[in-house]
């Protein structure tokens, strides 16, 4: 029963990704759209970014300051175990599940608003493509802006590293300087961004696939705007462990 369910829902996911990617019938207004979404979704979340990632670069250089802290170890390991914390896992798939909740409830809660308020059923009587027209912008707006908000998470979180280090003296200021320099590997970076590609699509598409089809008044909206950030984050991992399987390996 659940995996009959779970295949419904599958195909009626593939069917509303048909209908979102088609030409838009006014590319005029299409871009505007497209470059509203990218101010709402991305520009707007960077002070979250901002002030996730200092705490989070501060928290990696003390943590692992504490737990490594061996005299067989070069000084520099916390600068360098730091940044490949930060470039690996944390720049891309711990800012996506952060994200998956503002950015993803955003989604679900205003296309599903425009559901049950039958706004999205007047611009079908009007002929126009609701799907592509509501949800295209944003799963290429989001797309499009991402890979910049992992760009600015990293180097954020590494000045965060060194700000604790300047505050504190848990590290040499110029010894963690040194780390996060270390056999940098400069696949790393572009992995991040590559994850983030896919990651900003599946947030944009099952947020807006959960509040497109949602059923009822506003409490229907709140469950399809959390099962959308639930249903986003099990994604990402599972995208995540692929990702890394195929490209790391």
């Amino acid at each position: 029963m659940v995996l009959t369910r779970s295949l419904e829902s599958f195909g009626n996911y593939c069917m509303f990704l048909w209908r979102v990617f088609g030409v838009p019938e006014k590319w005029r207004e299409f871009f505007k759209r497209y470059m509203s979404e990218i101010y709402k979704l991305g520009i707007d979340s960077i002070p979250l970014i901002v002030i996730v990632s200092l705490f989070i670069g501060a928290l990696c250089t003390i943590l692992i300051k504490l737990n490594i802290n061996n005299p067989l170890l070069p000084r520099y390991a916390v600068g360098l175990s730091t940044r490949e914390i930060i470039l690996l896992e944390f720049s891309s798939s711990i800012l996506c599940l952060i994200l998956s909740g503002k950015i993803g409830s955003n989604i679900a809660s205003e296309i599903g608003t425009m559901r049950v308020t039958e706004q999205i059923d007047a611009l079908d009587i009007m002929g126009i493509n609701s799907a592509n027209f509501l949800v295209m912008p944003k799963i290429l707006g989001l797309i499009t802006i991402l890979p910049f908000l992992v760009v600015i998470c990293m180097a954020t979180s590494l000045f965060g590293g060194y700000l604790i280090c300047v505050l504190t003296s848990i590290v040499d200021v110029d010894t963690y300087i040194y780390g996060i320099q270390t056999m940098f590997i400069e696949w790393y970076v572009w992995f991040a961004l590559i994850k983030s590609l896919f990651f900003a699509f599946v947030i944009s598409s099952i947020s807006a696939y959960y509040g497109y089809t949602v059923q009822g008044g506003s409490v229907e909206v709140g469950k399809a705007s959390t099962d959308a950030v639930v249903m986003s984050n099990i994604m990402i991992l599972l995208v995540d462990v692929i990702l890394t399987k195929v490209m790391l390996q």
